[in-house]
């Protein structure tokens, strides 16, 4: 296996343990553990650290010591309004152009969330990335779809929202987003994304509180 291809999993399978929580925010990592966990060099595992500390998932401290870096509120709040202002401005272009089969399928999946009760977080994370996808190829908007994820990656470093397992008020809001699309009604597709996302606001800041 070539020094890149090394350097390319020691990457994925670092970012895969802090994003699923298996290394929990605020752990310190060193070099020589890592290397010897994944049964690699420092070459391509330093080749890797680079590429999270400028993701800016990890930072090295003085000592050399590594840092999985907690997912603040701020961020969190900021990634909110970020992805409000891209996400209602999509979902208006959308419903100048209509439904797509994408959408159609985003809408079936969230409809068994609504009487569904307490879910699985993991499922429920997936379909939320189809849906807001779904729009965003919708509008036609083709570099969205990797800015969204880029936002919902380091969302997810976040251990708030692994506590939730009911999902029916983002389903409902959701569905809404996507009717109105269909109805070809782009005030309404853009009201119904900027409440969503005034509510994963509220939503985020009080799970905060339950702390």
């Amino acid at each position: 296996m070539s020094s890149e291809s090394l350097s390319q999993s020691a990457y994925r399978r670092i970012r895969d343990d802090i994003l699923e929580g298996r290394i929990a925010p605020n752990t310190i990592l060193t070099e020589r553990e890592l290397a010897e966990r994944l049964g690699i060099s420092r070459t391509p595992l330093r080749s890797a650290l680079s590429v999270l500390e400028r993701e800016q998932v990890i930072e090295r401290m003085a000592n050399g010591a590594l840092l999985v870096r907690r997912v603040s509120v701020e961020q969190l709040l900021d990634i909110i309004q970020l992805r409000l202002i891209l996400e209602r401005a999509a979902a208006r272009r959308a419903a100048g152009i209509g439904i797509t089969p994408e959408l159609e399928a985003a809408r079936e999946a969230q409809l068994r969330y609504l009487d569904a009760g307490a879910m699985d977080f993991e499922s429920f994370w997936q379909d939320d990335g189809v849906f807001h996808r779904a729009v965003a190829l919708a509008a036609g908007l083709t570099l969205l779809p990797g800015l969204l994820a880029e936002q919902r990656a380091i969302v997810r470093r976040s251990t708030i929202i692994r506590t939730h397992t009911n999902f029916a008020d983002q389903a409902r809001e959701h569905i809404a987003v996507i009717d109105a699309i269909a109805s070809r009604d782009a005030a309404t597709a853009a009201a119904a994304m900027a409440l969503h996302f005034d509510r994963m606001r509220a939503r985020t800041l009080g799970w905060l509180n339950k702390d």
